[in-house]
């Protein structure tokens, strides 16, 4: 099941923001997260906050969306995201300005069709705007993405498809209940690229069962079908999810940190030697300009607003997060409220600790200068066991080694002091 809500303090109904928060919109980029929460099936290590229709009182194998009562529910949601589109707009008026990167996730939100997908992107150039430039992702599983679905995207405005490969090996993919076909995933690379659009293929590794020789035959795959973009992600065991009861019940062996340890330095080296440049630990990518804008604007800490079931926003030192069910989701915005939970406000010493967290998983790093004192006397030390980068540490930047890379939390602790 989708996991537990942080805790915070109660939301406005009318979803304002302070003063002091709205103050500070449109300084810097702006972006819109858009959280379809629909799935085929659920697959067994995932905590995200997805549904299947037979989860949600709909009938049909693997909630498929063939019923009419099936599309009345994810068209209930695609009204419901356009009135939150809509709260947001009269929540910040102008003040972001055009909105510098869009990305849609889940889920799997190509169940829905690419004219729901666009009529939201149009919601959303017709609230603040789009930059020119603009990055629309939206995730895909390859089973959904066809010649057909590919150039619908492309011409709704889309310019990224971020495909759930996980693994090209049939055993691992059943280990996480990941009902497609590997062989789609070929076509799917083809039909985005085909269609003008960026590729990117997302991989999990340290799946139970999944051997060293299995990881590689994944990686030799990614790097044939030369995608703009890569994520490699190690496979977590999230409290309450189908895997962690196998794990519990030693059904399945849980992930081991050497073996993962090993798997992330295999996919460095044969992504590096396909020409991939990591820019955040788990991310790769062939160019600069090919780097996930949209994941750089969290980490660095930009505003955005997350639109949907369960999506969580941040602006002007601001977080929440919405509701979790979708019918109460939709149900708040009939009322004419906002579907936000809770919230919470940030500090400095809680915007400063979160600058370290995440600028340190950059390779472009941190300054040397932003970090507090004990934070500036820790890194020669850290450069010695060889966790972060002596040339970095010169240039005055925090950047973490290969080693350090795997080590990150400890780096950022210590960092912390």
């Amino acid at each position: 099941m989708p996991s537990a809500f942080p805790p915070g303090e109660p939301a406005p109904r009318d979803g304002s923001l302070p003063e002091s928060a709205l103050a500070s919109v449109g300084a810097g980029p702006f972006s819109v997260y858009l959280h379809v929460p629909f799935c085929r099936v659920r697959c067994g290590y995932c905590d995200f906050n997805t549904y299947t229709l037979p989860e949600l009182g709909q009938p049909g194998p693997e909630g498929e969306l063939r019923s009419g009562e099936a599309r009345s529910l994810t068209d209930a949601f695609v009204e419901a995201a356009h009135r939150e589109l809509e709260l947001a707009g009269r929540v910040l008026g102008d003040r972001p300005g055009p909105v510098e990167t869009v990305f849609v996730g889940g889920g799997t939100p190509t169940m829905l069709d690419p004219h729901q997908l666009g009529g939201l992107l149009e919601r959303v150039r017709h609230t603040w705007g789009l930059a020119p430039d603009a990055e629309v992702s939206t995730e895909a599983n390859p089973d959904t993405v066809t010649p057909e679905v590919a150039q619908r995207l492309a011409a709704h405005g889309f310019t990224r498809v971020s495909i759930g490969m996980q693994s090209a090996v049939p055993q691992v993919l059943r280990t996480l209940d990941r009902t497609h076909d590997p062989a789609n995933v070929v076509r799917a690379v083809r039909a985005v690229r085909e269609a003008g659009m960026q590729v990117s293929l997302d991989l999990i590794y340290g799946t139970p069962g999944e051997s060293l020789q299995d990881w590689r035959r994944s990686l030799e795959l990614v790097t044939a079908l030369e995608p703009d973009h890569v994520s490699a992600y190690a496979l977590v065991v999230e409290e309450g999810t189908k895997l962690h009861g196998q794990v519990r019940r030693g059904l399945v062996p849980a992930p081991d940190d050497d073996d993962e340890a090993d798997k992330y330095e295999l996919a460095d080296e044969l992504l590096g030697a396909a020409g991939y440049e990591w820019y955040e630990i788990s991310n790769w990518a062939g160019s600069p300009e090919r780097r996930c804008r949209h994941n750089i604007a969290y980490w660095q800490g930009n505003d955005w607003w997350g639109v949907g079931p369960g999506a969580h926003s941040h602006v002007g030192g601001v977080r929440w997060w919405n509701v979790k069910h979708p019918r109460a989701y939709a149900d708040r915005l009939d009322q004419g409220n906002s579907p936000a939970h809770a919230r919470e406000l940030l500090g400095e010493s809680e915007r400063y600790d979160e600058q370290v967290l995440l600028g340190v998983r950059l390779a472009d790093g941190l300054p040397v200068g932003q970090l507090r004192p004990e934070g500036r006397h820790a890194v020669a030390g850290l450069v010695a066991e060889g966790l972060l980068d002596g040339r970095a540490a010169v240039r005055g930047r925090v950047g973490l080694s290969l080693r350090g890379r795997l080590l990150a939390d400890t780096v950022v602790h210590r960092l912390l002091g």
